[in-house]
């Protein structure tokens, strides 16, 4: 067994939990469990803890970074939800980025940044895929 590593997962703050976990289900993501103050979410194989927390400056400097498969069927499910509108959030559309990523982003409710994208195939940087340093 030795160092052997099974996940991590960020724990994401939430100004209005109930909003936010109906923000998060509504991009794409299943809650596999919630009590009043935290919600575990995921989406394939990817997971994080929403929690029932709010300082501004941690939130609004607080960010995540999602790898998909289509990052254009997410972006179709944001704009299809009408989630920019339906939760007054900013969004910026699918672009491809020089570290070899094409992603967009999303402004959740509380103030969270993520960036949700897919390598692209052509990439030499090795940022939009698993990085391995060996």
């Amino acid at each position: 067994m030795g160092m052997d590593t099974i996940e991590i997962k960020a724990f994401v703050p939430a100004r209005d939990y109930d909003l936010s976990r109906r923000f998060y289900g509504d991009l794409g993501f299943t809650e596999a469990w919630a009590s009043d103050t935290m919600a575990y979410l995921s989406a394939g194989n990817c997971s994080f803890l929403l929690q029932k927390f709010y300082v501004r400056e941690h939130a609004e400097n607080f960010m995540m970074h999602m790898l998909v498969a289509d990052v254009d069927a997410w972006w179709q499910n944001v704009i299809a939800q009408d989630l920019a509108a339906r939760y007054g959030l900013r969004v910026q559309p699918p672009q491809d980025q020089p570290w070899g990523i094409r992603d967009f982003c999303i402004v959740d409710p509380t103030g969270v940044l993520w960036r949700i994208g897919q390598s692209l195939e052509d990439s030499s940087s090795g940022l939009g895929g698993t990085l391995n340093p060996a």
